[in-house]
C-alpha cells in the first residue's frame, strides 16, 4: 500500500539505520529469481543522519566505500550498471521537485475569479497523494504560484512537513505570459538553491521550465524538449549540479 519511493526510504532505515532522502532515479533492474521475475528500482540518496546500525538478519556489516571499491564488492553486473550510472550523474548539489497543480473545478461552473478556483474532490485526493510521496525527498522549502489551486495542491505537504509555502508569483501562467525571461530567471534561482526545493506551478509554465533546463543540461537527459508532459498532479524530479540539469 505504499509507493516504491516510500518503501525505499523505509527499508533503508530499517536495514541500515540511515534516515535518507531520495535524489535522482538511477535504473530499473529486472532479473529472474526462483519465484519468477524480480523488479528493483534504484535511486541515489542522501544520508540525513549517521547510521544507527546493529547487525540484523538482512545486513551483517555497514561501511562507506568509494565507487571503485564498491564495484569490486558487487556480485552482479546489473548492480555494477546501477553504480556506474550513479558515478556518471554524481551527487546533485540541488533537487527541484516541480509539481503541477492537482485537478481543479470546472471553469464553466465557477463564478468567481479564476485565480480563486479551488481543487475538485479528485484534486484534493491528488494533493493528499503528493503529501505522502514527496516526504521521501525531504524538501527543505516549498513554493507555489499564487493561484488557490496551486497553493492547495501543496498545502497538505506543507502541513505534513511543518514548512511554510513561499509565494512565487513569477511561476504563474499570467506572469510567464507577460515576461517569460523573468519567470525563467526565477526558475534558475530556485534550481540553484542547495538542498531540495518543491514548487507548484501551472501547465502553461512547466513544459517551458523543464525544456529550458534540459537545453542547458550538463549531460544528455531523457527529456524531449518539444514534448514535455505535465499532467495535473504530476511531479518532475530534477537533479542539478551547480545549477545545471543532470537528471530528470
Amino acid at each position: 500500500g505504499e509507493s516504491m519511493a516510500a518503501a525505499a526510504v523505509r527499508e533503508l532505515q530499517e536495514e541500515t539505520g540511515v534516515r535518507a532522502r531520495l535524489g535522482p532515479w538511477l535504473r530499473d533492474v529486472r532479473y529472474a529469481v526462483a519465484d519468477g521475475r524480480k523488479f528493483v528500482r534504484f535511486w541515489s540518496a542522501e544520508a540525513l543522519t549517521p547510521a544507527d546500525f546493529t547487525p540484523n538478519h538482512e545486513v551483517d556489516e555497514l561501511r562507506w566505500v568509494p565507487p571503485d571499491t564498491a564495484a569490486d564488492l558487487l556480485s552482479y553486473d546489473h548492480d555494477r550498471d546501477v553504480l556506474a550510472r550513479f558515478v556518471e550523474l554524481g551527487p546533485p548539489t540541488s533537487v527541484l521537485l516541480v509539481v503541477r497543480h492537482a485537478k481543479a473545478g470546472s471553469r464553466d461552473k465557477w463564478d468567481g475569479a479564476d485565480h480563486l478556483r479551488p481543487l475538485s474532490t479528485a484534486g484534493c485526493t491528488q494533493a493528499q497523494a503528493i503529501a505522502k510521496l514527496l516526504p521521501s525527498y525531504s524538501p527543505d522549502r516549498i513554493g507555489s504560484a499564487p493561484q488557490v489551486r496551486c497553493r492547495d495542491t501543496v498545502a497538505p505537504l506543507a502541513a505534513a512537513l511543518g514548512l511554510p509555502i513561499a509565494d512565487e508569483p513569477l511561476l504563474s501562467e499570467n506572469s510567464y505570459h507577460d515576461d517569460p525571461d523573468a519567470t525563467l530567471k526565477r526558475i534558475h534561482e530556485l534550481a540553484a538553491q542547495p538542498g531540495v526545493t518543491a514548487v507548484c506551478s501551472q501547465g502553461g509554465v512547466i513544459p517551458s521550465m523543464v525544456a529550458a533546463l534540459a537545453r542547458e543540461a550538463a549531460l544528455p537527459v531523457d527529456v524531449d524538449v518539444d514534448d514535455v508532459p505535465s499532467k495535473k498532479g504530476s511531479i518532475w524530479v530534477l537533479g542539478l549540479r551547480d545549477g545545471a540539469l543532470v537528471s530528470a
